[in-house]
């Protein structure tokens, strides 16, 4: 038996969603303040989706951004990037790469790992509790 939902019926935000994107702000802001030049954000194409593109010493960075609730049942954030993921981020990547005309510029595939807290009264709805950076990831 199926339950249908009213239509009326306020949908609940998606926690996984919302986690997400708070770490991808987050990653966002981090890079700016260490100095990168972000390019692109959340660039999507058939074969997939690059959460960001940044300019780094005249090196293009490629950065796929975890963010995972602390004491989650499903591994630390970095290690959900998985052999799958690195072939998905790459071939990605070279579709951008493709499109913006940029063969033989220098790319590095890096991963922002973040922990984050739920923090229902303050005005950011989770709190990082760690953010890695992990240069040439892959």
């Amino acid at each position: 038996m199926t339950i249908r939902r009213q239509a009326n019926e306020a949908k609940k935000p998606d926690s996984r969603q919302s986690i997400g994107k708070f770490g991808e702000e987050e990653a966002a802001r981090y890079l700016i303040e260490q100095g990168y030049q972000v390019l692109a954000r959340n660039w999507r194409c058939r074969s997939g989706e690059l959460d960001i593109v940044a300019q780094s010493e005249g090196t293009l960075v490629v950065i796929e951004v975890r963010t995972r609730r602390q004491g989650g049942r499903f591994g630390t954030a970095a290690e959900s990037v998985d052999f799958r993921k690195q072939h998905q981020v790459r071939a990605t990547a070279e579709v951008y790469l493709s499109l913006q005309k940029l063969h033989g510029q220098p790319v590095r595939f890096d991963v922002i790992a973040i922990t984050a807290v739920l923090t229902p009264s303050e005005p950011l709805p989770f709190q990082i509790t760690e953010l890695k950076h992990i240069e040439a990831a892959f």
